[in-house]
C-alpha cells in the first residue's frame, strides 16, 4: 500500500474539516463560560417546563440581567452577571414565592479577574507545553540519518498538534454558535490532553522513520517513511481504537458535567490518530521534495 502517493489528498481532506472552523472562530470566537469570563451559573430543576418563563420573569422583576439559558427537560441554566450572596439570597426567596416544587441544583460564581487569570494561565499552558515538545524532539532525534534533520521532525510534529488543535478549537466553536455548547477550564485540560496523544502518536511513527532510515540507508526516503507508517499504523489504529470506545460510553453513561469534557477528548484523539499517520510524516517528505527541487 502506498499512503505517499495520496498524500496531497490528505492535506486536502484535513483543509476540508479545518477551514470551516477556522472561519467560524474569526466570525464567532468560542462560547466562553463564566470560567474565563466571570459571573453566576444557576441551574434549577421544577416540575413542569412552563415554569421557565416563571423563573426568568423572577430573575426580570430583581433586575438580573440574563445573559444566556439553555434547559434540557425540567432544567433550567442561566448565565447571569456576577451576583453577590444577598442578590442570591433575595433571589431564592422569589423564586420560591413564584414557582412551585422549584429546586436550586447548582450555584457557581466567579470573579472576573479570576477569569482572566485562568485565560492567561491557559494560553501560557499550552504555549509552553508546544515548545517543550519541540525542544524534546529536536533534542531525542539529534541522531537522525541524512538527508533529514531532528529539527525538521520537531517542526512537522507542532504543525501536526496544530492540526489537532485547530480541528478540535473549530468544532467547538461551531458548536458553541449553534447549539450553545460553552468552553469551560475542563476543554483546556482536553486541549492538553490531545496535544499530548497526538505527539505521543506521531512519536511512534517517527521513530520508526528513523530506525529504518538507519537500517535501509540509500533507499529513497519516500519509501523508507511509507514503510514506517505501515508498520506502526496497526498499533496506532488499535490503541486509538481502545480509547475511543472507553470515551464513547463515558459519553453514553457519564455525567452532564463531564460530557463536553468527553466529547472535546474523542474529537481531538480521532484527529491526533488521523494527523500522526496521514499528516506529519507526509509533511517531512513533502519538504524532501521541495527541497530536492530547489538542490
Amino acid at each position: 500500500m502506498n499512503i505517499i502517493k495520496y498524500k496531497n489528498w490528505y492535506f486536502a481532506l484535513s483543509l476540508l474539516v479545518i477551514i470551516p472552523g477556522i472561519i467560524s472562530l474569526f466570525l464567532w470566537g468560542l462560547n466562553l463560560s463564566i470560567d474565563f469570563t466571570g459571573g453566576s451559573r444557576l441551574t434549577y430543576s421544577v416540575n413542569n417546563v412552563s415554569d421557565n418563563k416563571k423563573i426568568i420573569s423572577v430573575f426580570e422583576k430583581d433586575k438580573i440581567k440574563i445573559e444566556s439559558t439553555s434547559q434540557s427537560s425540567n432544567n433550567i441554566t442561566l448565565r447571569t452577571a456576577t451576583l453577590s450572596q444577598s442578590q442570591h439570597t433575595q433571589l431564592v426567596g422569589d423564586l420560591e414565592k413564584n414557582v412551585k416544587g422549584i429546586k436550586e441544583q447548582e450555584f457557581s460564581t466567579i470573579g472576573p479577574t479570576i477569569g482572566r487569570e485562568t485565560t492567561l494561565n491557559a494560553l501560557w499552558g499550552i504555549g509552553l507545553a508546544s515548545l517543550l515538545i519541540v525542544l524534546y524532539i529536536a533534542i531525542s532525534f539529534r541522531g537522525v540519518p541524512k538527508p533529514t534533520n531532528s529539527w525538521q521532525f520537531g517542526i512537522c510534529a507542532i504543525i501536526a498538534l496544530l492540526h489537532d488543535a485547530l480541528v478540535l478549537l473549530g468544532v467547538f466553536s461551531l458548536l458553541g454558535h449553534f447549539f450553545g455548547v460553552e468552553v469551560d477550564s475542563l476543554f483546556v485540560t482536553a486541549v492538553l490532553t490531545v496535544i499530548g496523544f497526538s505527539v505521543h502518536d506521531t512519536i511512534v511513527v517517527f521513530d520508526r522513520i528513523r530506525e529504518n532510515l538507519k537500517v535501509h540507508a540509500g533507499s529513497p526516503f519516500g519509501e523508507v517513511v511509507n514503510a514506517s507508517i505501515l508498520q506502526t499504523m496497526g498499533r496506532s489504529l488499535n490503541t486509538s481504537l481502545t480509547v475511543i470506545l472507553v470515551l464513547f460510553a463515558l459519553l453514553l453513561f457519564g455525567g452532564e458535567s463531564t460530557k463536553w469534557f468527553v466529547a472535546a477528548l474523542l474529537v481531538g484523539i480521532i484527529s491526533g490518530t488521523y494527523s500522526s499517520i496521514f499528516n506529519a510524516s507526509q509533511l517531512i517528505v513533502l519538504w524532501q521534495e521541495v527541497r530536492n527541487k530547489t538542490k
